[in-house]
């Protein structure tokens, strides 16, 4: 294992520094007329980011939770220079075939006697790095400040079988925290305020706590613990909330992690559904409330028993379930369970990048997921699929912001 991992971070560094060489070029072309110190100081600059980039990479993996701040943000600024060095070079790459193809006519011509190497062309390496400043601008911005630009969205349900005294009910969504990724706890606080300001009648979280295990969450528990309301705050568990993506010194450890997982519910003050559900009640009436485990299409684990958690809910004329995963909906819950009126979600996160314009909605996320964002609905039954409260990977978030979802149940037909 440790000498897999050493292997994939000698071949990772060997494509950064090729990439970081190649993109170097139009940095001398660029600058090649500079004066000398204005051209040492770019050097310099690059070559600094670069060094950077690459310690970000192999400090990644060494370093705890305790360097949790710097490894996201270290690790985020390096993948937005690494995805504008790759614009970069695909400029480049368009510009030496261009050249390979005019020398290789040259030569044709020429028959081989008194070719010149042709030189490349500098307004093409200033188009280069001009492209790569569209995306560092950007995504720096989406760190800095799309990471934590809260947004409050509102949807009104309409419910046939709702009970009239649940009618208005004001049931808040959060979901995928992802507490390891967090390096601003100020902003991450400004985020409970705006949920606690919403004064909702119950609060749902959908799954994914942390990003590999239960301790990145310790820091946020006093944050976190602040959310209450009249009908309680209930919570599911996410594909990142069991510890699949880290390796475990023993098996012990990782049945350690989920205990820990379950004590962390427990200290936040958040009911915990684990393939069960439990009633909801208003002055006697009540509609149920059906918590599963994470259960995925394709490689995601299947954890969750929905057959379980729904045995005994068949009498109450409204069901609400949180499930993690969007691709649940279409797979089990529609075909076996027409009955659950209402779907809560997460996961997918918008893929943190896309564009949201009026109605108009795009994201990468939409070519995985057939539903990905927002609320859907087929017949009588609904699914809403949140954004994600936080981030994973990338630190931040372009056009895709980090969601606070309130639903108002009503009583009748939309």
């Amino acid at each position: 294992m440790q000498q897999g991992r050493i292997i994939f971070l000698v071949v990772l560094t060997t494509i950064f520094l090729l990439l970081d060489w190649y993109v170097f070029q139009a940095v001398r072309t660029v600058w090649h007329d500079s004066p000398p110190t204005t051209r040492q100081r770019i050097y310099t600059l690059y070559w600094s980011i670069s060094v950077f980039s690459v310690l970000s990479v192999l400090s990644y993996n060494f370093l705890g939770t305790e360097w949790a701040t710097w490894k996201t943000l270290s690790i985020g600024f390096t993948f937005v220079f690494f995805v504008s060095k790759l614009l970069v070079a695909v400029v480049l790459l368009i510009d030496d075939l261009g050249r390979l193809f005019r020398w290789t006519a040259q030569v044709a011509v020429s028959h081989g006697s008194n070719t010149q190497g042709i030189s490349r062309s500098e307004f093409l390496s200033q188009a280069a790095l001009v492209t790569a400043a569209v995306p560092l601008a950007t995504m720096s911005f989406g760190i800095l400040s799309g990471a934590h630009d809260y947004r409050v969205r509102r949807r009104q349900i309409y419910l046939p079988n709702l009970p009239k005294k649940f009618d208005g009910i004001r049931l808040l969504q959060i979901s995928d925290i992802h507490s390891g990724s967090f390096f601003n706890k100020r902003a991450v606080q400004g985020g409970i305020e705006m949920i606690l300001n919403e004064k909702p009648d119950i609060i749902c979280f959908t799954g994914d706590l942390v990003n590999n295990e239960t301790k990145e969450v310790n820091d946020y528990i006093q944050l976190f613990e602040k959310l209450k309301a009249p009908l309680g705050v209930y919570s599911t568990l996410g594909n990142h909330d069991y510890g699949d993506y880290r390796a475990w010194a023993s098996a012990e450890d990782k049945r350690k992690n989920f205990e820990d997982m379950l004590l962390a519910h427990r200290r936040l003050g958040w009911r915990l559904l684990l393939d069960e559900h439990l009633p909801i009640q208003v002055e006697g009436e009540a509609i149920a409330l059906i918590g599963v485990q994470n259960w995925g299409t394709g490689r995601f684990p299947k954890y969750g028993k929905l057959h379980k958690a729904y045995q005994g809910a068949e009498e109450y004329p409204v069901k609400i379930l949180l499930s993690h995963d969007p691709s649940h909906w279409d797979a089990q819950i529609r075909p076996e369970f027409p009955d659950i009126d209402l779907t809560l979600a997460g996961h997918t996160h918008g893929m943190q990048f896309g564009i949201e314009i009026g109605d108009f909605r795009w994201s990468p996320a939409k070519y995985r997921y057939k539903q990905w964002a927002d609320l859907y609905r087929e017949g009588q039954q609904y699914l809403y699929v949140n954004r994600g409260f936080g981030y994973i990977g990338f630190p931040g978030r372009v056009g895709i912001l980090p969601e606070i979802t309130v639903l108002e149940l009503r009583s009748g037909r939309a």
